[in-house]
């Protein structure tokens, strides 16, 4: 989910292919990334994630040999633990607003206006309209980072909301 909320990413695969290898024994081995990315520049990235406390050394062995074939290729690789418990809640309740049926004009220019100096996201909602017809609009806006606010604390009343970074 936070490669979906990533804006560079246009597109994405869970389990996307098989790495196969012998080892030194002539062991077959394999290994399946966990995800593939590709960004709006056409540049790649791979993702295996694993927690830290639960990485063997026949683990290190798949990871390392995803790392070389993505070296070869062009593409970035990235090892990944558990992310943050709060942000992925956030990003899961705003991913529930992603669907453009949730852009509606004039709300859009409204928020934009509201949150062109930062403020507490009910209060802003309150100043744009009735806050049960705009906050979908305003989470919509949040999902698309054309609002910013900190994902890093939980999403709540007061979170100070102001315009995104695109």
């Amino acid at each position: 989910m936070l490669l979906d909320f990533d804006p560079s990413v246009i597109g994405m695969s869970s389990q996307p292919f098989w790495l196969f290898w012998s080892s030194e024994n002539s062991k077959g081995i394999s290994h399946v990334p966990d995800y593939f990315a590709r960004r709006q520049d056409g540049s790649a990235i791979v993702v295996d994630c694993r927690p830290t406390d639960r990485r063997k050394p026949r683990d290190w062995v798949k990871f390392d040999a995803t790392q070389r074939a993505c070296d070869s290729l062009g593409w970035e690789f990235r090892l990944v633990g558990m992310p943050d418990p709060i942000r992925v809640g956030n990003v899961r309740w705003l991913a529930g607003y992603r669907h453009p049926r949730h852009r509606l004009e004039p709300v859009v220019s409204t928020l934009r206006s509201v949150f062109a100096d930062p403020r507490p996201l009910m209060d802003g909602a309150g100043l744009a309209g009735d806050p049960i017809a705009v906050l979908p609009v305003l989470f919509h806006l949040l999902w698309q980072q054309e609002l910013a606010v900190d994902l890093s604390v939980p999403l709540h009343a007061a979170s100070l909301v102001s315009s995104g970074v695109r």
